[in-house]
């Protein structure tokens, strides 16, 4: 099993589920809002001052997925494709392994 995690721009979240509950094997996704700021850039126009810039607390949307190895490089790229607009300050996506996980409302843990 595999855990993605993705911090993106809340307008993407709509496409990002139309492009994900079509995938077969999707197991569903948990969304938080979030906000953070970027380190500061080093290409920084000289009007942007790097408090203003540390200081930006930009409204994003965490995007959690516990996913089948088999998809997880899928899903990955399907956000990856959705969430980008070339600006800076788009977010990031990675993949973690989980060593264990369960359904909770199983009695026994397992992938169905």
């Amino acid at each position: 099993m595999k855990e993605i995690k993705a911090i993106i721009r809340p307008n993407k979240l709509p496409s990002l589920r139309d492009a994900l509950v079509t995938l077969p094997g999707f197991p569903g996704m948990t969304v938080t809002k979030v906000e953070g700021c970027s380190a500061p850039s080093r290409h920084v126009p000289a009007k942007v001052r790097i408090k203003d810039e540390l200081t930006d607390y930009t409204p994003k949307v965490r995007v959690e997925i516990v996913a089948p190895d088999e998809v997880a490089e899928t899903i990955f790229q399907r956000i990856t494709d959705v969430a980008q607009t070339g600006h800076y300050g788009d977010g990031l996506v990675w993949i973690a392994d989980i060593e264990k996980a369960a359904f909770i409302f199983k009695t026994t843990p397992g992938p169905d």
